[in-house]
């Protein structure tokens, strides 16, 4: 099993390990087997009745001849223990004198060899949410973020032998992978093609997921989904990044606002002169768009002046 810290010498030399030999992760030598278990129906049925058959054996016979109730009686108990009821979402892990022989994932009532312990693994898919974890995003700005983790045990040997507890390990592993995430990438993008925390939740939890699965794999644990729950700025922040997207959403909509504005009033000046509606020189045309511009991008209602005169007077 993994322990909580590693060893970083080998026994068998005297030179330290390197880097590359201490992170490499170790692969689990045992893996999932089907164990050979039976209906325990069957065997249910014979233990009672050699159960039966030992209580009257024993009542009809003498002090002296009593000692025959016992064969019977000891066949019943061993048919008995072998017993092992398995309820759907769950399997039996096997281990006999310290030796796993399999997996038991039949559900109902099973027989198995006798004298041996059945640790209970559910198969249920389970959803865990990590805490709420305050890390520094790719820019240096510190954040709040969590996420829910969708899983199942999928090697229930590698999930009982590989790790100590895997509930546990999968926890910390699926922390320390939001963290990475977490660090990895901006909580807003400031460029054309970025890829943010925020904006691009899809293709985020799709590569928090993708490396959850790779630390977990060794546990024998499959990870289905998993989805930020929370993601915000830390509170001693929030104030000041909440005026500056609102200052880059005034800026957004300026821009928007004045590019419309260009589009209708060029739009404006080709219709005049493609129907030949007035001749225009450069100074009018200049003073037209001037007004046109006021008049639609100007936030409030503006207000007509006619000029009685001409534009040169």
């Amino acid at each position: 099993m993994l322990r909580g810290r590693a060893m970083t010498t080998d026994p068998g030399r005297h030179e330290p390990l390197s880097e590359a030999e201490i992170s490499e992760t170790p692969e689990p030598s045992i893996v999932e087997i089907p164990a050979r278990d039976v209906s325990g129906w069957g065997a249910l049925v014979a233990g009672l009745l050699l159960l039966v058959l030992a209580g009257v054996t024993a009542a009809l016979t003498t002090d002296r001849t009593r000692i025959v109730a016992v064969a019977p009686g000891l066949a019943g108990f061993v048919l008995l223990i072998g017993l092992t009821p398995v309820s759907p979402g769950q399997a039996r892990v096997v281990t006999l004198a310290g030796r796993y022989i399999g997996t038991v994932r039949t559900t109902g009532l099973r027989w198995v060899i006798p004298f041996t312990s059945k640790r209970t693994i559910s198969t249920r898919v389970i959803n865990d949410e990590t805490t709420t974890l305050k890390v520094n995003d790719a820019d240096g700005n510190p954040i709040e973020i969590a996420a829910v983790v969708v899983w199942q045990v999928r090697d229930t040997a590698k999930a009982v032998y590989a790790v100590d507890d895997f509930a546990e390990f999968l926890a910390i592993q699926a922390e320390t992978a939001v963290r990475h995430i977490a660090t990895s990438y901006p909580y807003d993008a400031h460029q054309e093609g970025q890829i943010s925390l925020r904006q691009h939740a899809d293709e985020i939890t799709a590569r928090m997921s993708a490396e959850i699965t790779e630390r977990v794999t060794l546990a024998g644990i499959r990870v289905i989904e998993s989805r930020i729950t929370r993601l915000s700025y830390a509170p001693e922040i929030a104030q000041t990044m909440l005026r500056r997207q609102q200052a880059d959403a005034v800026i957004a909509a300026r821009q928007r606002l004045v590019q419309g504005a260009v589009g209708m009033v060029r739009s404006a000046l080709d219709a005049l002169s493609a129907e030949n509606i007035v001749d225009l020189d450069d100074e009018r045309k200049a003073s037209m768009v001037s007004n046109l511009l006021v008049v639609l991008c100007s936030e409030q209602a503006t207000q007509p002046v006619i000029n009685a005169g001409t534009l040169y007077q």
